[in-house]
C-alpha cells in the first residue's frame, strides 16, 4: 500500500496494531478456553459460521424475518 501524506501513514499505522493487538486477544481468549490455534485457524473456524436469515411473507403488513445460525462444531461453540 503506497500512502504520502504523514495523516494516512500514521491511520494506516494505527489499523496494522490495532489488527495485530485483536490477534493478540483473539489467539489468548481461544487459549484461555482449551484451543491452542493460530490467527489463521481462528479466523477459518470462525469464517465457517453463517448466518441465513429467512423471510416469510405475513398475511397482512411486512415480512417476517427469522434468522438462523448454520450447524457450529464443538471449537465453534468454544470460540
Amino acid at each position: 500500500m503506497h500512502h504520502w501524506t504523514e495523516q494516512k501513514i500514521k491511520v494506516h499505522t494505527f489499523y496494522c496494531v490495532l489488527a495485530l493487538q485483536i490477534a493478540h486477544l483473539s489467539r489468548r481468549e481461544a487459549h484461555k478456553a482449551g484451543l491452542d490455534l493460530s490467527v489463521r485457524g481462528l479466523l477459518a473456524e470462525l469464517a465457517a459460521i453463517q448466518d441465513t436469515v429467512l423471510l416469510y411473507q405475513a398475511d397482512r403488513g411486512r415480512p417476517r424475518a427469522r434468522r438462523m445460525l448454520t450447524d457450529i462444531t464443538p471449537t465453534q461453540k468454544r470460540l
